[in-house]
């Protein structure tokens, strides 16, 4: 089989991809490892940045998003003993975020791809890319125990952090930059009322607590833990009295969450990672195979959209016009972006957790930070606007 662009990996970033190229005629053939009911519903971001929100819309994905996600128009930190919310529209021209877990964006995704777009095989096992170098990069991947090839004019890597894409790049050429940090969070969904009608961010000498939702009735609620938890050390009870001692800052006394049975825990190892660079030949690597942020930013699935969306632009003036020019530029223009969000996570990581090591001079100096956020209108204007992402278009996107 062949196809114009090979697009390995079905998440967000390798289905968006798929149906930009639908929409400008370009053919392409999806190939996912796991089958369709594993990638619709495993569990990762619920925040979608302005453009991320509008690409959906753009690609005829939104009228469920619309319909049932949840605007966000600031967020609040709640630190040393007070409560201070930072409003995102104001200093950003009117921008905000959806509250949209990724499972549904998949799903609808998902749902458009096979109703009109090109072929999407679930349970294709890539092994390898070769020939990155020629005319026509080949895939060998199995699916119902038979080996198959396709070959492509390019191929984009959408296959994650431990995708075989990445490999296709020679190792003289790859670099790689990571951070891995000295805390996890243990993330759990509870049939719970969300407590707060926006996201909250605590920063406790307990150790940092975020309040989040995917729907009104069901709270995304996460807490700082040591790496190596077992989730199954926590019992619900201890993690809502964890989540009520983290998250009461700044409230009255007595203040506790609204509890209910908890319906999934798992631990998230926290890291940054960036592989240079983005492109090698015909190959394109996007979202967590090219880079890994800590969740504290909500960069991740944005970042993965933003990279898709300059590389539908970029194969869509090859398609019109034959220039390479955008595709020339693709790893330039996307880590440049690509630091730019690594040091909003960073930033937002380094400030709200507490590091087992740190000294009480640390924490005075991040509660500073976070003082200076609820004092200053430009620093709170500068976490908004990295929050809410900046428009996508040639080039770097500019406020």
């Amino acid at each position: 089989m062949h196809t114009t662009i090979g697009i390995i990996g079905a998440g967000p970033a390798g289905l968006l991809l798929a149906r930009l190229l639908h929409r400008a005629g370009i053919d392409s053939v999806v190939l996912e490892a796991r089958d369709r009911s594993y990638v619709e519903h495993r569990q990762r971001a619920g925040i979608l940045e302005q453009t991320t929100v509008d690409a959906l819309r753009a690609v005829g994905a939104g009228e469920r998003m619309d319909r049932e996600g949840l605007v966000h128009d600031g967020i609040e930190l709640r630190f040393g003993g007070r409560a201070h919310r930072i409003g995102f529209p104001g200093p950003t021209g009117g921008r905000s975020v959806m509250l949209y877990a990724q499972t549904e964006v998949v799903k609808d995704l998902i749902a458009l791809q096979l109703t009109e777009g090109g072929p999407l095989l679930f349970g294709a096992q890539v092994h390898s890319v070769a020939q990155a170098d020629g005319a026509r990069p080949t895939v060998r991947y199995t699916r119902e125990s038979r080996e198959s090839t396709l070959t492509c004019d390019y191929v984009v890597g959408c296959d994650g952090f431990h995708g075989v894409t990445r490999n296709a790049i020679p190792a003289a050429v790859l670099r790689t930059y990571e951070r891995t940090y000295p805390y996890s969070w243990l993330g759990v969904l509870a049939e719970a009322p969300p407590v707060y009608e926006e996201l909250i961010y605590a920063h406790s000498e307990r150790g940092f607590a975020l309040a989040s939702m995917r729907s009104p009735s069901v709270s995304r609620l996460y807490l700082q833990v040591p790496n190596g938890t077992d989730p199954v050390d926590w019992s619900d009870a201890r993690i809502w009295d964890e989540l009520d001692a983290r998250l009461a800052i700044g409230r009255a006394p007595g203040w506790k969450l609204a509890r209910g049975p908890i319906t999934t825990k798992a631990v998230l190892p926290m890291r940054s990672h960036v592989t240079e660079p983005m492109r090698h030949e015909r190959v394109f690597l996007a979202g967590d195979a090219a880079h890994i942020v800590p969740p504290t930013g909500a960069k991740g699935l944005n970042l993965a959209v933003a990279d898709v969306l300059v590389l539908g632009e970029a194969f869509t003036e090859l398609h019109r016009t034959g220039s390479t020019a955008l595709l020339d530029a693709y790893s330039d223009t996307g880590l440049e972006r690509v630091w730019r969000a690594e040091h909003f996570s960073y930033f937002m990581t380094t400030t709200l957790h507490v590091d087992p090591d740190q000294s009480t001079f640390d924490t005075r100096l991040q509660l500073s930070q976070l003082a200076r956020l609820a004092a200053s209108p430009h620093a709170a204007a500068e976490l908004a606007h990295n929050y809410v992402g900046a428009p996508i278009g040639r080039g770097l996107p500019r406020d």
